[in-house]
């Protein structure tokens, strides 16, 4: 039979077998592919990378037909549909040859075009089965396959079938197939690489051998046959590529655009398709990728291969960029640093002050004891350490915070209390998940893990004279509100005031270091337990920058401190910013009030200093009986913290009582202690007793003045009282 007659027999059958299918159009098709790729676009709408998204294939983006070399689309129309531009969807001398073959010599020869295979990327009910199709199915899609023909064009039809096919494991269309198999745009595919594409579609999980084999035959085809020379190697190596990284792209956020979808995820407004937009400055968060890059290179690694940073902008708490590892350079490139729990060592102590500053249970002059302090707890003595091992003796509150003394923060969080601190750090986003009571005096340096972005965004509260409002990623949700105040304005302009005061804070740091910029800006450091984490917080009057260097794996880092490891990148970061605007301290609040301060012994220079409400003075004195090269002030031996007394139910209440008992207390000094619980004054000098009653009670320990000297929280627990 001719194949004009089996055309027109067909015809028939297929008018009387099979309804007319709507067939989707180009347009429609077009429009409805996505891209397992999220597109990350910074402020400024520059690209920033992408972000997987759909885990079902791996596809890039839609090209068009003038996108694709041609060398690619001859080698496809060879190897799938040699008369494509011909036929009219149906190949009948293709399906005659084919029912000659099946019939006479027992082959299994298909005879789909492109534009039936077309069908099946667009509708799977057209997709072959395992069992292949029956005789109605084939007639049904070449049916389809003419109507397709009909609505569109050629072009159409090559550019989808390209866009649509999958090639190798999870690559589908020809945008991944060549920014990932072979590193390059469609555009530069060569003759090689397009015989490989094109056998691959065949067979697209074909083993080495058959692959080189039938590229080469299609090489033949093309008219090159001088390719297939060290065509093996070219295969394997194209193979080993599969699951390789885009080429072409940026990658300056990819931990970032992961969080954007995460918060994207949560807004109430629907997403555009395919992009995320945020917050971010591409230049700046370049410039905070390099200097990462840079400052770690410069450090030899030794222990210290991971970084993160995020910067933000005080006001409406957007992050202008977000550096969540060191890339190449790490060991878990993967993890988001800025977003993992670390020990928060120092950094939390700004926060402590600015509590105490606000109970007025401190001042920036007032005196605190940097001498060895011994601890007593549940689990034996809490012996705390200053870094560099030394100790100061009488210092100021702005002296021991600005050169991040440890043992005056410890008896600084003894007034506040751990529960009351731990309690403000939650009220300021920080994760802590267990109560101050499980902290300790521990949490005074920083013994609770937080996240670099948390701490950051908690320092920005500082910024913003203690108005707290939640971290701003994507553009694509509404601004956050004004916020709410944590702190007081006033002692959190203080804290700034501390911070930024580099002659404060050159006991530790000498008065030339990264921590001093030619503007106006307030930055702490902080180093963790045995040296594992390294940070560097600060703000200026627009920008909020944390960093954190360390390991990912844990290891102790080896002569590195703020100063040489967090430092460093801070202050780029900073310098950056402000380069071409400089940077003011806030205006003073109504609530503060400057006087000008003498100490006496000279134990700290006269100075300027700031204070709140009425709590102003012109000299700072040591109390009566109190010398500056004492073993320290009087605290509570007994009982310890977290202490509890069970009452006896046999003995009546009235004959039992509880020792209180004060150490470092000298004659002179005996009569001029005083103890008090829950506020009532029951005893005086180094040793008194004390009627119990069942429930919480905090035990003080106060001076002449009324002064707390040191406090305990213990609980009372008994049984029925005579």
């Amino acid at each position: 039979m001719k194949p004009g007659m089996l055309a027109c027999l067909t015809s028939l059958v297929l008018a009387w077998a099979s309804p007319v299918l709507a067939t989707a159009s180009y347009q429609d098709v077009r429009q409805a592919y996505r891209s397992s790729d999220i597109l990350v676009m910074d402020r400024d709408e520059q690209l920033l990378g992408r972000v997987r998204s759909d885990f079902q294939g791996r596809r890039g983006d839609w090209r068009t037909l003038n996108e694709v070399s041609v060398a690619l689309q001859r080698a496809v129309i060879l190897s799938e549909d040699r008369r494509f531009y011909d036929h009219a969807g149906v190949d009948w001398r293709a399906v005659a040859a084919a029912a000659w073959g099946n019939a006479v010599h027992g082959q299994r020869r298909g005879a789909s075009t492109l534009s039936m295979q077309l069908l099946g990327l667009i509708d799977p009910s057209f997709s072959r089965g395992p069992g292949g199709r029956s005789i109605m199915q084939k007639i049904d899609q070449a049916w389809q396959a003419s109507e397709l023909e009909a609505q569109w064009t050629k072009t159409q039809i090559l550019e989808a079938y390209l866009n649509l096919a999958a090639f190798r494991g999870e690559l589908v269309g020809v945008d991944a197939l060549s920014r990932v198999l072979f590193q390059k745009y469609p555009s530069g595919l060569n003759a090689r690489e397009s015989a490989l594409a094109a056998v691959l579609l065949r067979a697209p999980n074909a083993a080495h051998p058959v692959l080189v084999q039938r590229a080469c035959a299609l090489l033949g085809d093309m008219g090159v046959p001088q390719e297939c020379r060290g065509l093996s190697d070219f295969v394997a190596l194209a193979l080993m590529r599969s699951s390789g990284p885009w080429t072409g792209e940026r990658e300056l956020a990819p931990h970032y655009g992961r969080l954007g979808l995460l918060e994207r995820a949560d807004a109430a407004t629907p997403p555009e398709q395919q992009i995320l937009r945020t917050t971010l400055d591409a230049d700046l968060q370049g410039y905070a990728v390099r200097s990462v890059m840079r400052h770690l290179t410069e450090l030899g690694m030794q222990s210290l291969r991971d970084a993160a940073v995020v910067v933000q902008d005080n006001r409406t708490g957007e992050i202008l960029a977000y550096v969540g590892s060191s890339g190449d350079l790490s060991a878990a490139p993967s993890v988001d640093h800025a977003r993992a729990l670390r020990q928060a060592g120092s950094t939390l102590k700004p926060f402590l002050y600015a509590q105490a500053l606000e109970q007025e249970r401190l001042t920036s002059v007032s005196l605190l004891n940097d001498q060895p302090l011994n601890l007593p707890t549940g689990n034996g003595l809490y012996i705390p350490r200053n870094y560099d091992q030394r100790f100061s003796g009488w210092v100021s509150v702005r002296t021991a915070l600005a050169s991040s003394l440890n043992i005056p923060a410890v008896r600084t969080l003894l007034m506040v209390t751990p529960d009351a601190f731990a309690r403000r750090l939650l009220h300021l986003g920080l994760p802590l998940d267990q109560s101050g009571d499980y902290y300790g005096y521990s949490l005074a340096l920083g013994s609770a893990d937080v996240s670099l972005l948390s701490l950051t965004n908690a320092y920005r509260a500082l910024a913003n004279l203690g108005r707290y409002s939640p971290v701003r990623v994507v553009s694509e949700t509404h601004a956050t509100a004004p916020g709410q105040q944590l702190i007081p304005s006033g002692a959190a302009w203080i804290i700034g005031d501390i911070l930024s005061d580099r002659q404060a804070r050159s006991r530790t740091f000498g008065l030339d270091s990264v921590l001093s910029t030619p503007f106006w800006s307030a930055v702490k450091t902080g180093t963790s337990k045995d040296m594992r984490d390294n940070w560097c917080l600060g703000w200026s009057e627009r920008y909020t920058v944390g960093v954190w260097v360390g390991d990912s794996g844990g290891a102790s880092m080896r002569e590195v401190s703020g100063v040489t490891g967090a430092g460093p990148i801070w202050h780029d970061l900073m310098t950056y910013l402000h380069r071409k605007q400089g940077s003011k301290q806030p205006a003073m609040p109504a609530s503060v009030s400057a006087a000008t301060v003498t100490f006496q012994h000279g134990i700290e220079p006269g100075r300027r200093d700031f204070f709140l409400g009425d709590t102003a003075v012109d000299e700072v004195r040591l109390a009566q009986g109190y010398v500056p090269t004492g073993k320290g002030f009087p605290k509570i031996s007994t009982p310890a913290s977290g202490t509890i007394l069970a009452l006896d139910p046999d003995i009546p209440a009235g004959h039992q009582h509880a020792l209180l008992r004060a150490t470092n207390v000298a004659d002179q000094t005996a009569t001029r202690v005083f103890w008090q619980v829950d506020g009532k004054l029951v005893g005086r000098g180094g040793k008194a007793y004390w009627a119990p009653r069942p429930g919480r009670h905090a035990v003080r320990l106060l001076d002449e003045g009324g002064e707390v000297l040191d406090q305990v929280q213990i609980e009372v627990r008994a049984g029925r009282l005579q």
